[in-house]
């Protein structure tokens, strides 16, 4: 069994919306810190939002204010990543990361936006492309 699995990932028109899940093993989703990242080709891997699974804590970067959201649903042990009035920009593959954290650790992962050094858990990627 793999440790984080991500879907939802598609090809869509500008202005469309997707839901990334990542599915999280019940080892890793207890306390910790996950994160989604993205990449393309040539360029460095950025973390983009975070969300610590104990409950109240969130990061997300001020690019994607108003247009995108983390949640998760601890039942299912999966963090999402919801992404409105996508652009051409947000093509990519996206990663869900986590890291074994409580509370304030986290944060200040969060603080330090999300630095891909601090993760030790990684997805294999689910491929987002928005066309124009």
């Amino acid at each position: 069994l793999e440790d984080l699995v991500e879907s939802g990932g598609d090809s869509v028109q500008a202005g469309g919306s997707l839901r990334l899940s990542c599915a999280a093993s019940e080892d890793i989703y207890k306390t910790a810190c996950m994160a989604w990242f993205r990449q393309t080709p040539g360029k460095e891997r950025e973390g983009i939002a975070g969300i610590w699974t104990g409950g109240g804590s969130t990061y997300l970067s001020d690019r994607l204010e108003g247009r995108f959201a983390i949640s998760t649903d601890s039942g299912k042990k999966t963090i999402y990543l919801q992404m409105n009035n996508l652009k051409s920009e947000d093509s990519a593959m996206y990663y869900c990361a986590a890291v074994k954290r409580d509370r304030f650790p986290c944060i200040m992962i969060f603080q330090r936006g999300v630095p891909r050094g601090d993760f030790h858990y990684w997805g294999q990627g689910t491929q987002v492309t928005v066309s124009s």
